[in-house]
């Protein structure tokens, strides 16, 4: 405070040479303030994040995209489109991201749908979502490696359950003979065959928690999601 006082008055007064001293001290005070009570601010920093506020914005803002991604669902499964919706947790994606299209828009069930429209060039491959933002389209994802699977699983189910044996991502994959809904997650299917509502619940547990740091991403991804 008393940095900022003087660094007024001088100013006030026109001593551009002293101006330019109580400045440069005020930055060596800012960074000897970070450093002697970095153990402090970051305490302070976690007990914000943890905070009652910040978790209810968060719940909210993870509750509409759910709500999004669930009603997307549901509407490939009565047209009998496939989709296959990649949902970046913790670990980043960029490998994935890189693979497809760029988009950067808003998740949004109308978008989604489109996106997966047997005739736009987007809808082969996977979508990555990143809290309330497409990532990406037309991604291409990795086959299992799990030799137990159900053999009557097609491609697109594959690579769902793929990416989540090598990445914490939750996977939402519809069938397109079937309209089936089913949720991927930790290298296997926690439910097939799932309502709206089913998928919703499942997504809100998965999520409810708030994410950590985002950081490492995924390598080696060679083949495309279709069917």
């Amino acid at each position: 405070l008393l940095i900022l006082v003087v660094s007024f008055v001088v100013g006030a007064l026109g001593m551009k040479e002293m101006t330019w001293l109580v400045q440069s001290i005020a930055q060596v005070w800012v960074i000897a303030f970070v450093i002697l009570f970095q153990p402090e601010l970051r305490r302070l920093l976690i007990q914000l994040g943890q905070g009652r506020l910040v978790r209810r914005l968060f719940r909210m803002k993870t509750t509409r995209v759910i709500d999004e991604i669930a009603k997307a669902a549901e509407d490939l499964s009565r047209r009998r489109y496939g989709g296959l919706f990649v949902l970046q947790r913790d670990m980043g994606l960029r490998a994935v991201i890189e693979s497809g299209v760029k988009l950067q828009s808003e998740a949004t069930a109308e978008l989604i749908v489109s996106i997966f429209f047997p005739r736009t060039p987007l809808h082969d491959g996977a979508i990555v979502i990143n809290g309330n933002i497409i990532e990406a389209a037309r991604c291409i994802l990795p086959l299992t490696q799990n030799p137990n699977i159900d053999p009557s699983l097609g491609t697109r189910h594959r690579a769902g359950l793929g990416i989540t044996e090598e990445s914490d991502a939750a996977v939402v994959v519809v069938s397109e003979e079937t309209g089936q809904i089913s949720l991927a997650y930790r290298g296997e299917f926690l439910d097939r065959g799932m309502t709206a509502d089913e998928l919703r619940a499942r997504l809100q547990q998965i999520f409810e928690r708030v994410r950590g740091v985002e950081g490492m991403s995924t390598e080696g991804y060679g083949v495309s999601a279709s069917r």
